[in-house]
């Protein structure tokens, strides 16, 4: 018998001042049995830097959804989607490989690659030559201490408040706050 993914819900405040965007969202994570509580997370935290271009690129007419993530390995992890169906943000977490980024920036208007985990370094190394042609691909670090602590926060039932100023998010519960500020690799 397989195992079955594990419900977390989310009610997301999202203040984006860099961007002039702020709303709420009442979200569904579905977290692979192989996943864990840091991916998560770190999914969650990109959600909250992308929500903006709900605004501005769809002007507020679009989804912006958690895909199936580790389940299927040909959905994004975090997606915006316009009215006619075009992907117009596709974002992955981890460190994938060249070839489905490469296919992901065929069919998205813009691919983000948000890594995280002490062996990153080492993944860009040998990822940073092939995929420096992909014009429409931005890869991000999450600093390892920031994706740790974004793992404390993951409850089964979630009230978080997130704030973007000057490049920074801060994710936060009420009780604990996580400053993240990642760095662009790409």
């Amino acid at each position: 018998m397989a195992l079955k993914s594990t419900i977390f819900k989310a009610s997301l405040s999202i203040a984006d001042i860099d961007h002039n965007y702020y709303a709420d969202h009442a979200l569904t994570l579905a977290r692979h049995p192989s996943e864990t509580d840091e991916r998560m997370m770190v999914r969650l935290a990109a959600l909250a830097l992308q929500a903006h271009w709900l605004q501005d690129l769809c002007n507020g007419d679009g989804t912006l959804a958690f895909g199936a993530g580790l389940s299927d390995p040909d959905d994004p992890d975090v997606s915006l989607t316009d009215f006619t169906g075009q992907k117009r943000v596709w974002v992955e977490v981890g460190q994938p490989e060249d070839k489905p980024l490469l296919k992901a920036c065929q069919k998205s208007d813009q691919v983000l690659v948000y890594c995280f985990h002490h062996a990153a370094e080492v993944w860009w190394r040998g990822m940073e030559s092939k995929v420096a042609r992909m014009d429409k691909l931005q890869v991000w670090r999450v600093p390892t201490d920031s994706s740790q602590a974004l793992a404390k926060l993951a409850q089964r039932s979630m009230q978080l408040q997130a704030t973007v100023q000057e490049n920074t998010l801060m994710l936060g519960d009420g009780v604990q706050t996580v400053d993240i500020e990642c760095v662009r690799w790409k």
